[in-house]
């Protein structure tokens, strides 16, 4: 489970709940429930961030 600040939101034009890890530019994932929209947001969170140490790009740490 990420600690990372998670926003969680309907998009009228997806038909779909966007959930967006603001901490973590362009982290987003959706899905036609909540619960399933976190949880794709937590399998896109670990895939950002091993692309990440792989580029070279700073992590910034969760916020607290």
């Amino acid at each position: 489970m990420t600690k990372h600040k998670v926003e969680i939101y309907w998009s009228q034009p997806d038909n779909a709940f966007i959930a967006e890890a603001p901490e973590l530019p362009g982290c987003c994932a959706d899905g036609p429930t909540r619960q399933q929209a976190v949880a794709n947001l937590e399998t896109i969170i670990e895939e950002w961030i091993e692309t990440s140490i792989e580029i070279g790009r700073n992590i910034r740490p969760p916020l607290q």
